[in-house]
């Protein structure tokens, strides 16, 4: 048993600002010398960045589904044992999915701060604040706090429009300073900004004036929560699975959906992992199996199309006979073609047959899973891109329990030693299957 303050950050829709004030929340009370530890409530590659950024740590994925209840029980306890505050951000609205946030703060105790952008509200705040605290019995709120406000009246018309004042939070004004920038697939990284940190310390700074912000180390004791570790949990890794294998991981501009937790999933299976740039590096590095990871190659297309000497080393790769896998991005990349949503078209590796096209359209998303050698993978899919190639699909996705797909699931491609699929994943869901799509088909 471990006990530690913990806090779900949620609200009503997307868009809301949540992410800035878990960020902003989480800057703070690093700043003032506490340990501070943040997840991120379901499938998510580009609000990490900005929370470990915030918090100084690696935030991994909490989802009741895709990780596990029990992963996600040891995790918590595990943070629970080495820091002074934990800090989950919810994912969409509170209520939101199969499973929601809303389930998992139930499911470990966390009480609620809800973020409302209240830019064009007035009365409506008080109803909206209280419909979210008493939708569902049981469910722990700390309060509310009011994002994008105009004016300190508007703030204090917010205020006297709840029904229970002792849920008031305080409110952030209309800041473009603290605003975290967004393109198609979510935030910009934050090493891509100049100024990530200075706008991280901008919202801590806006947040210090709130009653939220202002909340002592005493008073923190107020979300504290008791997480006990897993007896079920099913970190079951074949150990040796991956023993003496170097795996070369892309990682740059293009290529960077990477779970850390993923990551960590390969190196307890002995693998050694070297990372590279296929935009700035001639040749992978010397390697049993690539991985492909997913990311923007449609906003460097041209530059990939450009570096052929690592064209050339990837194709080496495979003629070879070495495994290679591929998600999302990773897979784009590896196509003949790739048209932007200007219309423009780019040659790519080559190394699979068919185009990749780019559209304003969301056209996928969801949680998903995928049955593969060793196992059945979680994970999910997102993306705005369309392939048409003439491989047959291996195998597809199947919706996880609960859930029912809109056409098709995600093909997985394979040729020669290449799988590839729109479909991300999560190692740990199975590391047996994990480490199977790092291993030749003839490896025991």
């Amino acid at each position: 048993m471990a006990r530690c303050p913990a806090i779900l950050i949620a609200a009503p829709a997307s868009g809301q600002g949540k992410t800035t004030v878990a960020c902003a929340l989480a800057r703070l009370h690093a700043r003032q010398g506490r340990k501070v530890r943040v997840f991120k409530c379901g499938p998510d590659f580009l609000d990490p960045y900005w929370l470990a950024l915030a918090s100084g740590a690696q935030v991994d994925q909490l989802d009741l589904w895709m990780t596990g209840e029990s992963d996600c029980a040891q995790r918590l306890h595990d943070a629970a044992l080495e820091v002074d505050l934990i800090i989950v951000e919810g994912v969409m609205g509170l209520f939101d999915g199969q499973p929601s946030a809303a389930d998992l703060a139930q499911r470990f105790g966390l009480k609620v701060v809800v973020v409302i952008d209240a830019s064009a509200m007035a009365g409506t705040f008080g109803a909206l604040a209280w419909g979210l605290q008493h939708y569902r019995e049981g469910l722990g709120f700390a309060g509310v706090l009011a994002n994008r406000l105009a004016s300190p009246g508007h703030a204090l018309m917010l205020e006297d429009g709840l029904r229970d004042p002792a849920q008031w939070l305080g409110a952030l004004m209309r800041n473009e300073a603290l605003t975290l920038p967004e393109r198609h697939l979510g935030l910009v990284m934050d090493h891509e900004l100049g100024d990530a940190m200075a706008r991280l310390d901008a919202a801590a700074d806006a947040l210090a004036e709130t009653r939220l912000g202002r909340m002592t180390a005493d008073d923190l004791q107020a979300w504290a929560v008791d997480f006990q570790g897993s007896d079920a949990l099913t970190r079951d890794f074949p150990l040796k699975a991956l023993q003496g294998r170097t795996i070369a991981v892309a990682r740059d501009a293009a290529f960077c959906f990477l779970y850390a937790a993923n990551i960590d999933c390969l190196r307890a299976m002995g693998a050694e992992l070297i990372y590279f740039s296929p935009l700035q590096d001639n040749a992978l590095p010397p390697c049993d199996a690539l991985w492909l990871p997913g990311g923007y190659p449609e906003l460097h297309a041209e530059a990939l199309a450009a570096n052929t000497a690592m064209k050339s080393s990837i194709a080496t790769h495979v003629q070879a006979g070495k495994p290679v896998w591929a998600e999302c991005g990773g897979m784009m990349a590896l196509f003949d073609q790739l048209t932007a949503i200007d219309g423009s078209s780019h040659s790519m590796w080559g190394i699979l047959p068919g185009r990749v096209t780019m559209q304003k359209r969301l056209a996928a998303l969801g949680p998903q899973q995928l049955e593969v050698a060793g196992g059945t993978l979680r994970g999910h899919t997102f993306h705005y891109s369309t392939c048409a190639t003439p491989l047959h699909a291996a195998s597809r996705t199947q919706a996880a329990p609960g859930r029912t797909l809109r056409g098709e699931g995600e093909a997985l491609y394979t040729s020669a030693s290449v799988k590839a699929s729109y479909f991300h994943a999560w190692f740990a869901s199975s590391p047996a299957a994990a480490a199977r799509l790092f291993l030749k088909d003839t490896d025991d």
